[in-house]
């Protein structure tokens, strides 16, 4: 996504809000491989709000409402990974869009954003390890 819009991490200070194998730390590393300032956010993070606030790029990959309008800044890039059925069973993300989506520069919405990417690739890899193994057959 970031490649498609034309974002460069070179230099800029990347929050990721979740520390999960599977999406929070291979995140942080791949900011960290394009030479962002990386700082890793979880449950026990003190002052969060803080912390999110000096991002120039917000990832978050909870699975629970957790970033608010005051929790951000203006120009900020954001990516909301979490996904999850509130108590209407509204599908939501982690990041409250329809406020924050007013104050930031880029916004990835749930559903619709991180959700397709993540199946594409997985479908692509699936599809390349079938030929790979197919290769080896022969």
């Amino acid at each position: 996504m970031l490649d498609e819009y034309g974002i460069d991490l070179d230099g800029k200070h990347v929050v990721v809000v979740g520390r999960s194998n599977l999406v929070g730390k291979p995140m942080s590393l791949m900011a960290l491989n394009r030479n962002a300032t990386v700082t890793m956010c979880h449950s026990h993070t003190k002052n969060l709000a803080q912390i999110t606030k000096t991002a120039d790029v917000l990832i978050s990959a909870v699975g629970e409402v957790l970033i608010e309008e005051d929790m951000v800044r203006g120009n900020c890039i954001i990516i909301d990974v979490g996904i999850f059925r509130d108590k209407n069973g509204k599908i939501r993300g982690d990041v409250e869009f329809e406020k924050v989506n007013n104050v930031v520069s880029y916004i990835s919405p749930v559903p619709g954003g991180v959700g397709p990417m993540t199946i594409t690739a997985l479908m692509l890899n699936t599809f390349e390890l079938f030929m790979k193994q197919k290769r080896s057959l022969q």
